[in-house]
């Protein structure tokens, strides 16, 4: 085995052009997978963690569907004050919070921008920070009961990511033209939205943009002990009765944060198959290069088969010694694709933190998808040869010495 490793690695030193143009296509396609898996369990272990901080007893309902969700001004599809009272007072659930959230234009020292404005009732300020880990500030302070055109603002403010001069405590910005003063500057959380959105009190947002009795969407803890999805489904059947709709006709849906990770673990698997399902063809591509190479090195070295056979080589051993040349064609192509993918990861993980300002993109590398990486571009490379390895193999010693 050993003879055969050495014979294909003098064979492929040979022809080093050649070999290095043979792998292209391999480590193309396997740089592109493996930076496109990591990337992807990356971005999905970041939700995963941020959920789990959350917690699993934590129910959120919303008008319309997932795909509708802020979409629709339709009053049909809003959700009110009195279905959040009515939630509030179901046994199963401990407390329930309100959250408005719109967009609008917002200037600061002439400069103009559009962006989210989030509404929160300052009694849940406590609430939305010790369950949810939100709205905790860096610098300066919340808004307290009572203080109505205050304002909290995303850490993209303050950093000058959004407006070129920098937005700090005390300044005074302009929301749909009402004056603000701001008292506090967010935590940087990594989730470009939530940095980038400026939190005023919930009644203050209604006012200046006329909504009139709406919540965007509810945020529930339930009691204790209880199941989740036995308590959305309660929730869905008395809210559904509340409101007067028919089973299947549900102008809100209520979701657990599980369902809401299985959605998003969904839709992350359906975008990876169909990328992965591009850098597949490359690497289809590096297998047709890789059997070209090889029935191009069988013509050539037509003689030396000969030779080989004359001497003693069975088919079997010219079989094998061209099989462990375009399995190292293929090994070798992956390992420098899993080095090209681990850098594009990496450098993509980067620039999401730097230009972004977001640490939900990251790039992770599980030992299993080295090693199914490396494994499968080293199948790719075997499976390419095996024609033109049966191919030398067949040829008969008194051809191969003859042929010119």
């Amino acid at each position: 085995m050993r003879d055969y490793f050495f014979l294909a690695f003098n064979n492929l030193k040979r022809r080093k052009l050649r070999a290095w143009l043979t792998m292209i296509g391999i480590f193309i396609g396997i740089a592109a997978v493996v930076a496109l898996i990591s990337l992807g369990q990356g971005l999905q272990g970041a939700i995963e963690d941020q959920f789990e901080k959350i917690g699993s007893d934590k129910i959120m309902i919303y008008p319309g569907s997932l795909f509708q969700f802020g979409s629709s001004t339709s009053d049909s599809l809003k959700l009110t004050s009195k279905d959040l009272e009515f939630v509030k007072n179901m046994k199963e659930v401990e407390n329930v919070v309100g959250y408005v959230s719109k967009i609008g234009r917002v200037s600061y020292k002439e400069e103009f921008n559009v962006g989210y404005i989030g509404g929160i009732d300052p009694k849940d300020i406590d609430f939305w920070q010790r369950e949810f880990d939100y709205l905790n500030v860096a610098e300066g302070n919340v808004f307290d009961k009572g203080e109505k055109y205050k304002a909290v603002v995303g850490s993209n403010y303050y950093s000058g990511n959004i407006f070129e001069k920098e937005i700090s405590v005390g300044s005074k910005i302009y929301i749909e033209g009402q004056e603000f003063r701001v008292i506090g500057i967010t935590k940087k959380t990594g989730d470009p939205n939530d940095d980038s959105t400026i939190y005023i009190p919930k009644e203050t947002l209604k006012e200046i943009m006329n909504l009139g009795d709406e919540e965007s969407i509810l945020e529930i803890k339930i009691a204790e002990g209880l199941n989740p999805e036995k308590v959305a489904e309660k929730i869905k059947k008395d809210l559904r009765k509340f409101r007067g709709e028919k089973e299947g006709q549900e102008t809100f849906t209520v979701q657990t944060f599980e369902q809401l990770l299985e959605s998003f673990s969904s839709i992350f698997g359906i975008v990876q198959a169909v990328l992965i399902g591009i850098a597949a063809i490359s690497l289809f591509v590096g297998g047709i290069g890789i059997m070209n190479t090889m029935y191009t090195a069988v013509l050539e070295r037509t003689k030396e088969i000969g030779t080989m056979k004359a001497v003693g080589a069975k088919n079997s051993d010219v079989l094998q010694i061209f099989l462990f040349e375009s399995g190292l064609l293929g090994l070798t192509g992956g390992a420098l694709g899993i080095a090209l993918g681990v850098g594009l990861g990496k450098l993509t993980e980067y620039i999401a933190k730097i230009g972004l300002g977001t640490n939900l993109l990251q790039a992770r590398f599980p030992w299993y998808l080295i090693v199914g990486a490396l494994t499968f571009s080293f199948l790719i490379g075997t499976l390419s040869g095996v024609f033109p390895a049966m191919q030398a193999s067949k040829l008969k010693p008194a051809d191969a010495l003859r042929y010119e």
